[in-house]
């Protein structure tokens, strides 16, 4: 007997199968999650089994039970590989979408893109980047939240518990058509170890900062802003990128930005990684321009590079203490260096110990995961050293925000400060507190993004042209403190077409604050409305300005001690979801790590209609100046300026000032 194939839209809304798929084998081609460690006990692992199995028919218990458990032992997740969908996961145009709603249909399509091949680092765990920054849990959860999407109609809003939907619920036309929460634990239980329990339980899980999301829009997604903190990096130094020296390391997720962001701002970049799958997809995509595996042959490369005063990006295929320690026996100079490696998850594949092959270290984090945690301290410890040693010599050495700083402290690397400070605890900043948060967020610039639905890469390049004219015309009648701010925002969006940033879905990044977010999305809706182009979708990093609360990134240049607090996150997705997001998000953990940080996010379909104007104007002014009136309350200088400009613009706002005590009062105490 013929069995028929289901079609793309049939398989949507068949949601979980009602017979059976046949087991799928393992492809070992595709780039996976390493293996977790086994962390449940006897009791725990029949606990998970029973919340897998709770997905199927209890006719299928007795066949899907062995094979979850072989999944549990193996991988240390159920991640229910059988039902993998055979369609190709990517982001389709809009209209290809079986859906009620043209709202669902679009975030249906940025799932999709969260997923795609060339998106996902691993796709097949449903792990967008990060090393466990996750769409869901396993495919039940993907083809029931899918035929959902399908089924909705605009008075309804799926709930989303940490990658499982709840259901949908009765709302209105003007609610959210998904609110999405990940890994919102009780505080005194959110530690790592929290996480790799609850995670394997099937209760919760690690939505990064925009996989859980769904508004990842792959490495391009950071590479503006790692252009801007490249280019700013070189102007506090006070040299130009041209012929000197960026040094780095990682390229899975966001990571993967950095060489590309070298090669924009015009230096030469050195990106260390162990993975040699993902270097290849990188190479492969043009992201980085070439690949040495022989550390002689990089100095040389290197030191030539150098002399030419060329703009290269190359990746070295190993760890990155090696490039530190070799360019330091070498005396190669190093102008800027920082880290992007995954250390807000260290014990499990983010930062892999020098000294040990990438398949040893993978084998000791799941087998011997107390050696291997003490393998990652010691090279930590090393790591710092060697930076020590090249910033006596010269080099600006900047966290990148991934925890490094951080977990190089726990590890008793010599990384603090003399000299500490509140907020300024260790020998080097983080990129915010020097770069960004100044220059950037407390002026309300911040990474602004939209992808266009209808999947046409010439809806793409309009959208690029109305942004730039936007924006030129903003800039003649700025004030002079965004002049610069402007003008590299001007200049990166009349580069995007030739530096070939898409991957995934037809996308674009651009630093904007509240006045040009909300004017570039009112002409994209106009644009819309004469049918000029497709509907498109809003969103942004959650790393921005209001979004998230992070003590050691985000935030990390709040220095009246309120970084530790996240009132600022989760009023920002309260104040979007009732001011028109199609789709919002918060996060326990992101960039710097589960427990560390809380972070919000929204995605907004713009229709052409006279409602999703209202709405855009309604939700972007909120969501950019409820962290500038946060910052502005800190004493942030350019934020108090940014806010008072903000409510000489809008008359309802009304915010409070800081009054300014003076020091030598304080010192008479």
């Amino acid at each position: 007997m013929q069995v028929t194939k289901l079609s793309f839209k049939d398989q949507i809304l068949e949601g979980i199968p009602g017979t059976l798929p046949q087991p799928k084998p393992y492809d070992s081609s595709i780039n996976h999650a390493p293996k977790r460690k086994a962390i449940l006990s006897s009791e725990e692992k029949k606990l998970a089994l029973r919340n897998a199995l709770r997905y199927f028919n209890k006719k299928y218990h007795e066949v899907l039970l062995p094979e979850f458990k072989d999944e549990l032992d193996t991988y240390g997740r159920i991640y229910m590989y059988r039902f993998r969908p055979d369609y190709k996961m990517c982001a389709r145009p809009i209209d290809e979408y079986p859906a009620r709603s043209k709202q669902a249909a679009a975030i249906m399509l940025m799932i999709q893109n969260n997923l795609d091949y060339a998106v996902a680092q691993h796709p097949h765990e449903l792990i967008t980047y990060g090393g466990n920054g996750g769409v869901f849990s396993n495919w039940a959860q993907y083809r029931l939240t899918m035929k959902y999407l399908a089924e909705m109609n605009d008075e309804q809003t799926l709930v989303m518990y940490s990658g499982h939907p709840m259901g949908l619920f009765p709302s209105h036309k003007e609610a959210p058509r998904v609110v999405i929460t990940n890994g919102m634990m009780i505080p005194n239980y959110s530690k790592p170890d929290d996480w790799e329990k609850f995670n394997a339980l099937g209760v919760t899980q690690y939505g990064q900062m925009t996989a859980g999301s769904y508004m990842y829009i792959g490495p391009q997604g950071i590479v503006h802003g790692t252009t801007i903190t490249v280019l700013n990096g070189f102007r506090k130094i006070g040299k130009s990128p041209k012929g000197n020296l960026f040094v780095t390391s990682g390229l899975g997720g966001m990571s993967g930005a950095q060489p590309k962001a070298g090669n924009i701002a015009g230096c030469i970049t050195v990106c260390a990684e162990v993975n040699p799958k993902i270097t290849q997809v990188r190479l492969d995509q043009g992201w980085i321009d070439e690949k040495i595996t022989n550390l002689n042959e990089l100095v040389e490369r290197v030191k030539k590079a150098k002399a030419d005063e060329e703009t290269v990006s190359i990746a070295y295929l190993g760890n990155i203490v090696d490039v530190w320690e070799k360019f330091d026996e070498a005396n190669v100079h190093i102008d800027l260096g920082s880290d992007q490696t995954s250390l807000h998850n260290p014990w499990a594949g983010g930062y892999y110990p020098v000294g040990l092959s990438f398949e040893a270290s993978n084998d000791m984090m799941a087998n011997e995961p107390e050696k291997f945690k003490e393998e990652v301290q010691k090279s930590l410890r090393k790591h710092a050293d060697a930076i020590n040693r090249h910033t006596e010599k010269g080099t600006y050495f900047f966290d990148y925000g991934n925890a490094f700083l951080l977990e190089a402290s726990r590890a008793g690397a010599n990384i603090m400060s003399n000299n500490p400070e509140l907020g300024r605890e260790f020998k080097y900043p983080s990129y915010v507190q020097d770069i960004m948060g100044p220059m950037c967020f407390d002026y309300g610039f911040g990474p602004f993004r939209w992808v266009c639905a209808s999947g046409k890469p010439e809806d793409l390049a309009k959208t690029d042209e109305i942004a730039c004219n936007v924006l030129e015309n903003i800039k003649k009648n700025s004030p002079q403190e965004i002049q610069q701010q402007m003008a590299d925002n001007i200049q990166w969006i009349k580069g995007a077409q030739e530096n070939k940033l898409v991957v995934g879905s037809q996308a674009r990044i651009l630093y904007a604050d509240a006045e040009g977010r909300m004017k570039i999305a009112e002409a994209f809706n106009n644009a819309i409305k004469k049918g000029d182009i497709g509907c498109v979708i809003l969103g942004r990093d959650h790393h921005d300005v209001s979004g998230t609360d992070s003590p050691y990134r985000e935030t990390s240049n709040i220095y009246d001690g309120s970084r530790f607090t996240a009132d600022m996150a989760i009023h920002n997705v309260i104040g979007d979801s009732f001011r028109g997001a199609t789709w919002v998000s918060i996060h326990n953990g992101g960039g710097v790590g589960w427990g560390e940080v809380i972070n919000g996010g929204f995605g907004m379909v713009l229709d052409g209609t006279k409602e999703a104007s209202s709405r855009l104007k309604q939700m972007l002014f909120w969501d950019v100046n409820n962290g500038i009136s946060r910052r502005s309350w800190a004493r942030n200088e350019g934020a108090v300026f940014a806010i008072k400009r903000a409510m000489e613009v809008e008359p309802n706002l009304s915010v409070t000032l800081p009054n300014y005590v003076d020091d030598d009062l304080l010192e008479t105490i």
